[in-house]
């Protein structure tokens, strides 16, 4: 995702990642964008102490801080107090408690057997496998554990259908501290920095997570740290993704509301295929059609527009700006809309994403490995599975037609002994996967390709 991001945005981007292999792979994306990433493979003790490193604007650590030592975490506090810079911002993730209260000890007794049990010459994923089957065992005899956390089943299924190299990070790590926000803000005091607000924008839509006696209690408390930990118990929170800010200065309401206005945003899902639903906390909640309708219908051509050119066109349809700026943020955390960023920063990106992009599409001929290309307009990332970068691989190679890509697409794949899987089942001969990705090519055609032109990746 660094590369991603340092190919589309003109900011200059520095990591670090232990792994050597994942390192040396993020090395050549950079080269591939020309996007200068400085990416290292140091130890964050190493990193720290590099005397080559700028202070930040920002800094970022999304699957890090809640599988690290004590040691490491006074390393990066550390590094944050010493490198940040004032008004810079912080983003960071963590597992959190409540969510992971019940869970902790399920966690633990796989650890223990992984280690005390498993066979480790057979390799991380066997004795994972292992200690599952054990952990089902043992609820099918009905503790008194399981009975007094009746969730901890459930939880257990869905672990045991998620990929075993994730497992081995998320519950098998050496380190696996879940930690409260309140004790979050205690660490994160000595660097100077203040909760701003989660960074998934669903979670500002009190209405989707809270009851109403929920937020009648909430707004009773003074003190924002502990506002955050109670509101984490009455959604039950597992995961938290937050900004803090070093510095921070509440923008007054004018400024906020020019601010707000002057946000561009693009729809990046196909019209028709945007749902009225969202779902928070409190479960499944319908979209007001009298508000969202218009504002779809007007970006259904996915040209970006500022929410004050939104605010202008749906007036006269009685949405007023507040509701626009909800609707907005519903949409951008339900995945349909995107941030845009300024043309200069777009125009600055837009050789950087066709450098990487391309890498990616050629690797794509192969390998579904990354499923994601970069998008100057919004800065990012953009989710384009595999075929679909092997269809925009054909357009490059001067092929028009949905039919021809799909040519294309078959004899790449079928030089590789590779088939197509339908419901379950290959297809075993060449016209059924010729005809199964001519489909595939003709959706892609008429949904997504339209939105990828939009985005300036296509």
């Amino acid at each position: 995702s660094i590369n991603l991001h340092a190919a589309a945005s003109p900011i200059q981007w520095v990591g670090t990642d232990f792994n050597p292999a994942q390192a040396g792979f993020a090395q050549q994306l950079a080269v591939a964008a020309g996007s200068g990433a400085k990416l290292y493979d140091d130890a964050f003790a190493e990193f720290a102490q590099r005397s080559d490193l700028p202070d930040f604007d920002f800094i970022g650590l999304h699957g890090i801080w809640s599988w690290i030592s004590d040691d490491n975490r006074r390393v990066i506090v550390d590094f944050i107090r010493r490198k940040l810079k004032v008004g810079g911002v912080l983003y960071i993730s963590y597992n959190t408690q409540p969510g992971w209260a019940a869970m902790v000890p399920l966690r633990e007794l796989l650890t223990e057997h992984a280690q005390v049990l498993g066979a480790h010459g057979v390799g991380i994923v066997s004795r994972i496998d292992a200690a599952l089957d054990f952990a089902q065992q043992l609820l099918a005899t009905q503790p008194a554990y399981a009975r007094a956390n009746p969730q901890v089943t459930e939880r257990l299924k869905r672990i045991q259908e998620q990929n075993r190299h994730y497992l081995a990070h998320e519950y098998f790590n050496r380190d696996w501290h879940p930690m409260s926000v309140a004790r979050m803000g205690e660490w994160l005091a000595s660097a100077k920095l203040q909760y701003a607000c989660s960074a998934h924008g669903l979670d500002s839509i009190d209405a989707l997570h809270l009851t109403a006696q929920q937020q009648a209690l909430l707004a009773r408390i003074p003190d924002p740290m502990l506002r955050q930990l109670v509101r984490d118990f009455c959604v039950n929170q597992q995961f938290r993704r937050d900004y803090w800010v070093k510095g921070a200065r509440k923008l007054g309401a004018l400024e906020q509301a020019e601010a707000l206005r002057a946000q561009k945003v693009i729809l990046v899902t196909h019209r028709p295929d945007v749902s009225l639903k969202v779902t928070g906390a409190l479960g499944e909640a319908n979209m007001s059609e009298a508000v969202y309708t218009p504002i779809l219908d007007l970006l259904a051509d996915h040209k970006p527009k500022s929410l004050a050119q939104i605010e202008q066109a749906v007036k006269d349809k009685g949405v007023a700006f507040a509701q626009v700026v909800q609707a907005a943020t519903v949409l951008t955390g339900a995945g349909h809309l995107a941030p845009v960023q300024d043309e200069q920063a777009i125009t600055r990106a837009k050789k950087q994403t066709d450098k990487l992009n391309a890498h990616l599409c050629l690797k794509a001929r192969g390998s579904n490995d990354i499923s994601f290309l970069a998008s100057p307009v919004t800065g990012g990332g953009v989710a384009v599975n595999r075929f679909q970068q092997l269809f925009l691989l054909s357009m490059a190679q001067n092929k028009k037609q949905p039919a021809e890509w799909a040519q294309a697409v078959w004899q790449t794949i079928a030089a590789q002994g590779q088939k197509l899987v339908k419901e379950g089942k290959a297809l075993e001969t060449a016209e059924e996967n010729i005809a199964e990705l001519t489909q595939q090519a003709q959706t892609f055609a008429h949904k997504q390709l339209p939105i990828l032109k939009a985005l300036q990746i296509a």
